[in-house]
């Protein structure tokens, strides 16, 4: 969750482009008309070829929605033991079968401005259309509301709700005093056995905040979080193989 930051106007998008200037040499308008059509030929064949593999690629991460080859779930398993857990409302996350449709490559960091009770929940509440996987607790207790498998809608960026798993922490981004030592370590080990669990690198480009997601308007975790304390946490849950195995 976290504040969110005043939004910029301007755009950003990308524009379509293409070359332009007319055929030179004999031939006159016939020649325009030629290359013209030629370049349209091309460019619709590209663009099939584009569908195509759009087309491939959807079928490919859709093939578990066929019956009998999702793989299994239990009601109330956790992908972390030692979790408890509690279920968000289905509106806030969608089913999927990662890694096997979507690779998971990300963890990102959130604090919840709020208690822990009260992120809970609102990830219940079917109208707030955001949740997190997992909500980590002051005192270090680690509730998970969506598996890993599923995307969660807590980046505020598809792409990235797709490749990774979301952490929030209790507490306010002004108030560092929030973020307690269990609170580190509990989340630490958390993520530590995530990235052990996809094979992501320990490193910040893996491990970010939400307010470095792309698009974003959330200033979580806030510069209050002490990230070369956490990195270390995690690199040493990571070592020590201290993280409770899944």
């Amino acid at each position: 969750m976290g504040t969110r930051r005043a939004s910029k106007n301007g755009s950003s998008g990308s524009g379509g482009g293409g070359a332009s200037g007319g055929a030179t040499g004999s031939g006159g308008k016939d020649a325009d008309r030629r290359v013209g059509r030629r370049a349209l030929l091309i460019g619709t064949a590209v663009a099939a070829v584009g569908t195509a593999v759009v087309a491939r690629d959807e079928l490919t991460r859709a093939w578990w929605r066929v019956p009998g080859v999702a793989k299994p779930r239990k009601e109330g398993e956790v992908d972390y033991t030692g979790a408890k857990w509690v279920s968000a409302s289905d509106a806030n996350w969608r089913m999927a079968d990662r890694p096997d449709d979507f690779g998971i490559d990300m963890v990102i960091i959130h604090v919840t401005q709020g208690s822990f009770d009260s992120a809970v929940k609102v990830f219940q509440d079917p109208q707030h259309g955001a949740a997190a996987h997992y909500v980590v607790r002051e005192d270090g207790h680690v509730t998970q509301m969506i598996r890993e498998l599923d995307v969660a809608y807590h980046a505020g960026n598809r792409d990235y709700n797709e490749r990774s798993v979301g952490i929030e922490h209790e507490g306010f981004v002004e108030k560092p005093e929030d973020f307690t030592a269990e609170m580190y370590e509990a989340s630490a080990r958390l993520t530590a056995r995530i990235c052990a669990r996809y094979d992501i690198p320990l490193d910040r480009e893996h491990i970010l905040g939400h307010v470095e997601v792309p698009g974003t308007d959330h200033t979580d975790p806030g510069e209050g979080w002490d990230w070369d304390r956490y990195m270390k946490l995690v690199r040493a849950a990571a070592a020590s193989r201290t993280s409770t195995p899944a």
